[in-house]
């Protein structure tokens, strides 16, 4: 009994070494304290095996010696290996009654007699699932077999060893999955956490802290979706509250890190499963920021592709012939070919018998040299008809270089070059006729001159300007205007050979270059049939009009210096034509040319005269017919040329007039005259009236009545004081606003005559209704008034209708005592000529002035007649008869 309790205590010490997680090494040595205890002589030993299950490896003994379990340790496992190999390998009791003589101990023979070892008896040690674990073994000095009591404490032991060896691999084997979870959990990449049900983070790695910026410590405790962005917390606690417990679940959330960014996350939710009870979540979340903004990108980037208006193509470089691989919607429009058309098929389909090969060549230099190319080409839809492609090639390389597809933008431009094509041609053609334009025809005419001067051929160029076309544009408007010169083109064009050039340069002036002359007469019998053609009549609409032409020809000479003089010297040519009358031709010749250099060199200096004002003012006295006294004078502008001394007017005031000058010179002779009087009347010589010859570019201006009424109160004259002069041509034009002018500056008080009355065919209902005072005989009738019948009765008739008119008549030109008297004698008013007095400068005129009132004086006191002629015969002025 005593020993059965000690057994029973001792094998609750090992049970309590086993339940503490003693080492096993101390447990199984215990036991076999137990057994030797209860087996007198025997010595215990434990063996276990490797993981291979296929030696003994280990051996615990406390009464080994250890020589012999370092000789034993690694024993094979199999059915001739001793009493402990065999037990291992037939799971069964294995008793070596005699070891010398066991067949089994083949080998370790010696080694069992050399520590007195004669008898062993080894039993299997298994798990509960039935695995070898190892043996236990008891050893004798003696030989002998086990009794029924020693087999039962035997595998008493086993049973123990069993527990020990199990629970000993367990803890190990929970240590290991703790170490293997721990790892997975510490070094994964991701961010790994655990939740509880309701969502708060239980655990978290350094991850996690990393992913979400925030400290673990802040992490625990805190629900995973206060993590995520305002608007997606309400999504994220639903996916908590109605997933089932039991099931993963997956979700992407975007969450804020602790320093703002957004963070993109893929979360994959594990169930937390004990006792068959979810009692959380494991979750694992992975950053996909990044790989969120790059499929953004592509995706934006694939949409704008597929929306762009530009074609694009993509075809694989690393397969033969560059086969196409994709196309967008917007190359299916363009080119008209579906995309499952072209896949597979290199773009040379596009090409046409339009396409230019050096682009070509270009486009095929690029792909084999794998570089970039901008290159316009002639393409071809599916339908066959073109279109101008303006293609961008650009290769696309991997992470090594190489280059593996290529990616073709297409850009259609046709309408852009249609557009160009315009654009160059209305550059040079004229856009209503479709004739060339002045570039296109100086382009010609220096290539045709160089020709001709090679080759000594004759050539010219005409110069044709429309007679009469600006009243039809004025009266009928601009449409019926350009339908006349269409017309007109269309006339030129028919009359002219293949390679002749017709252009048109301005609104009616039409340039002919004729090339190819073999003779000069040519080019005149072709002006006159042109003139013939221009002046048949032209249907536009409901009206028939009539039109002629002028025309200038300039031919091909050895001294030309430029091809274009010869534009300029046919327009001189013509308009020398125009002068001739109109409807007719002019050839160019040197004396034209040094008239209209004269005329050139005239204006500039005219033009140098009006910005010095060089000019002078000479006054004609004009005297009472009946009184003899002075009643006004005329002013006469005066230009004393630098060079060439005084000049006539009827020279340079022509010239002012078709240059637009006499309106500067105008307004300088009316403020002119005005400070004159002013000063006569300042210096005691009396106030006079002044007649200022008006021009009908100032008298058209609509600012005249302001500027006059400027000068009146500018110079201090009253308008009492001046007189203006007007020819009838100006009253002819426009004669409404003219009559409406007139009545304004009789309300303003200024004096209106007509001047050179009886030249302008006027209209005597017009000359009712005119607010004017006085009238001007011109001198063609006053000259030979005496000797000539006819004009005596036209000055009788113009002095008569006057007067009935109520009119004063003013006889200019008067240079005889005869013409003097005749006029009296019929009732003229006013006399002015030569025969009384020259013009004369102001200076002059106040010296003129003094001798009359000394002259007068001595009337006063005799009866001697006033000798006008003598008074007008001081030669120290000009003796201009143009007045």
């Amino acid at each position: 009994m005593a020993r059965t309790q000690r057994h029973l205590r001792a094998q609750q010490r090992v049970q309590t070494l086993i339940a503490r997680d003693q080492p096993l090494e101390e447990t199984l040595k215990a036991i076999c304290r137990i057994i030797e205890a209860q087996v007198p002589g025997g010595i215990a030993s434990i063996m276990l095996c490797d993981e291979a299950r296929l030696r003994l490896e280990r051996l615990y003994s406390v009464n080994l010696p250890q020589a012999y379990c370092d000789a034993v340790e690694g024993v094979a496992i199999g059915p001739e290996n001793g009493a402990c190999g065999r037990a291992a390998y037939i799971r069964d009791f294995v008793i070596c009654a005699d070891i010398a003589r066991d067949p089994r101990w083949n080998g370790y023979h010696e080694l069992a007699a050399q520590h007195g070892l004669h008898a062993c008896w080894s039993y299997p040690v298994t798990s509960s699932s039935a695995q070898v674990l190892g043996t236990f073994a008891i050893y004798y000095h003696k030989p002998g077999e086990p009794t029924r009591s020693d087999r039962r404490r035997v595998i008493e032991a086993v049973e123990l060893v069993s527990l020990a060896v199990e629970r000993e691999r367990n803890r190990r084997a929970l240590k290991e999955n703790e170490q293997r979870y721990r790892s997975m959990f510490t070094y994964h990449p991701d961010a790994v956490f655990s939740l509880d049900l309701k969502g708060y983070f239980t655990t978290a790695n350094a991850a996690c802290s990393s992913v979400t910026g925030y400290p673990l410590e802040q992490l625990i405790g805190l629900h995973f979706s206060k993590l995520a962005q305002p608007n997606d917390r309400e999504r994220i606690e639903s996916l908590y509250g109605a997933v089932d417990k039991g099931e993963a679940f997956r979700y992407t959330v975007t969450i804020r890190h602790r320093e703002g960014r957004s963070v993109y996350l893929d979360v994959t939710n594990l169930p937390i499963v004990v006792n068959d009870r979810v009692i959380g979540f494991y979750g694992i979340a992975k950053d996909m920021t990044e790989r969120h903004r790059q499929e953004t990108e592509l995706r934006i980037l694939q949409r704008s592709v597929e929306a762009s208006i530009n074609g694009i193509v993509i075809t694989d470089a690393r397969q033969p012939d560059n086969p196409i691989i994709y196309v967008n919607e917007a190359f299916e429009r363009i080119t008209g070919y579906g995309r499952d058309e072209v896949l597979g098929h290199n773009c040379r389909f596009l090409q046409g018998s339009e396409t230019d090969a050096e682009a070509m060549a270009q486009l095929r230099q690029a792909i084999t040299g794998q570089y970039e190319l901008n290159v316009t080409l002639c393409n071809y839809r599916k339908d066959g008809s073109p279109f101008w492609n303006n293609l961008y090639l650009s290769p696309v390389r991997d992470g090594k270089g190489s280059v593996t597809h290529f990616i073709g933008i297409q850009h259609d431009i046709s309408e852009r070059k249609s557009y160009e094509a315009k654009l160059s041609y209305h550059a040079s053609h004229d856009a209503l006729t479709g004739l060339a334009n002045r570039s296109l025809f100086e382009d010609h005419l220096m290539h045709d001159v160089l020709l001709a001067q090679r080759h000594g051929c004759h050539l010219a160029v005409l110069f044709l300007d429309l007679d009469d076309f600006k009243p039809i544009n004025d009266s009928l408007g601009h449409e019926v205007g350009d339908q006349i010169l269409i017309q007109a083109a269309q006339r030129l064009g028919e009359e002219l050979d293949p390679g002749d050039t017709l252009a048109r340069f301005g609104s009616d002036e039409f340039v002919i270059l004729l090339p190819e002359l073999e003779r000069e007469e040519e080019a005149i019998r072709l002006v006159e049939r042109l003139l013939a053609r221009v002046r048949r009549p032209y249907r536009v609409g409901e009206h028939e009009l009539y039109i002629g032409a002028s025309v200038g020809i300039a031919f091909l000479q050895e001294e030309l210096e430029s091809p274009v003089e010869l534009i300029q010297q046919a327009d001189m040519a013509m308009y020398r034509a125009k002068q001739k009358g109109r409807n007719a031709w002019e050839c160019f010749t040197s004396d034209i040319n040094d008239e209209v250099n004269e005329r050139m060199a005239l204006r500039n200096d005219l033009q140098e005269a009006i910005e010095a004002e060089n000019f002078e003012l000479h006054y004609q006295p004009l005297l009472g017919a009946r009184s003899g006294q002075v009643v006004g004078f005329e002013a006469l502008v005066r230009w004393k040329h630098p060079i060439k001394g005084y000049l006539s007017p009827a020279l340079f005031i022509p010239l002012a007039e078709d240059t637009g000058q006499i309106g500067a010179i105008s307004e300088w002779v009316l403020r002119q005259a005005c400070r004159d009087m002013c000063r006569l009347a300042a210096e005691g010589y009396g106030h006079f009236r002044v007649s200022v010859n008006l021009s009908p570019l100032q008298f058209r201006r609509a600012n005249f009545l302001g500027n006059l009424q400027q000068v009146l109160q500018e110079t201090g004259l009253s308008a009492d004081y001046l007189e203006l002069e007007l020819t009838e041509g100006i009253l002819m034009t426009d004669t409404a606003a003219a009559i409406e002018t007139l009545h304004c500056l009789r309300d303003m008080g200024v004096e209106v005559s007509i001047d050179d009355f009886g030249t302008g065919f006027s209209s005597l209902s017009y000359l009712k209704q005119l607010p004017i005072g006085k009238i001007k005989i011109d001198r063609s009738f006053v000259c030979d008034v005496t000797t000539n019948r006819h004009d005596s009765a036209i000055v009788q008739g113009i002095i008569s209708m006057a007067h009935h008119l109520g009119l004063i008549v003013v006889a200019e030109g008067i240079e005889q005592a005869q013409q003097r008297d005749f006029l009296a004698a019929h009732g003229c008013d006013v006399f002015q000529g030569f025969f009384f007095a020259r013009p004369m400068p102001l200076e002059k005129l106040q010296d003129y002035l003094k001798q009359r009132a000394a002259v007068l004086g001595q009337m006063a006191d005799t009866t001697t007649p006033v000798d006008d002629e003598a008074l007008a015969s001081d030669p120290s002025w000009p003796d201009d008869k143009h007045q």
